[in-house]
């Protein structure tokens, strides 16, 4: 597809960036445990170390997103994206360069901030924290759609309106695109 065939695509609606987002979590697992546990486990196995969690988390973070990035400025999709037919692209339907997809990465994870000041404001257990950070990841930052005062087939989310990106819903016939 052209850039402006692109551009004219409606955007995906709340529940399909919902399972869409479901699926990417069930991907990343796989991602996290050959990225994270392999060596993780070997450092505690072999030398008795375990990464302090402030690493751990910059660690997790810097290679999420190596992997989203990647994606987004190679074919505009991630696994999930590919299986629901979602893509992403600038706001003149070009496939996103490495620093709007690194932008965009960035931008995407704000939820990130509420969900730690919550869990030092109340002290959470990890896994209410867990289950806040699916809760805000899930269904509640997806809710930001519904901020745009755009036409509900045009409405975009936060992070996509700040990054100045746009994820659009591809036709059946087109699952993918390189």
């Amino acid at each position: 597809m052209t850039p402006a065939e692109l551009s004219a695509l409606s955007s995906p609606q709340f529940w399909r960036r919902v399972f869409c987002c479901l699926y990417e979590q069930l991907v990343l697992l796989g991602v996290i445990a050959l990225i994270f546990l392999v060596p993780n486990l070997g450092l505690g196995i072999l030398f008795g170390v375990a990464l302090p969690s402030w690493l751990t988390f910059i660690y997790l973070y810097t290679v999420l997103g190596i992997y989203f990035v990647w994606y987004w400025s190679k074919s505009g999709q991630t696994l999930a994206m590919q299986t629901w037919r979602i893509r992403m692209i600038d706001m003149n339907g070009f496939t996103l360069t490495k620093r709007k997809a690194f932008w965009r990465y960035i931008f995407g994870s704000l939820w990130i901030i509420p969900c730690v000041v919550l869990q030092w404001a109340f002290h959470l257990e990890k896994w209410q924290i867990i289950e806040m950070l699916l809760s805000v990841a899930l269904f509640f930052w997806p809710l930001t759609l519904y901020l745009d005062r755009r036409s509900p087939l045009q409405r975009q989310s936060l992070p996509d309106r700040f990054a100045g990106t746009r994820l659009v819903e591809l036709p059946k016939h087109l699952v993918t695109l390189s």
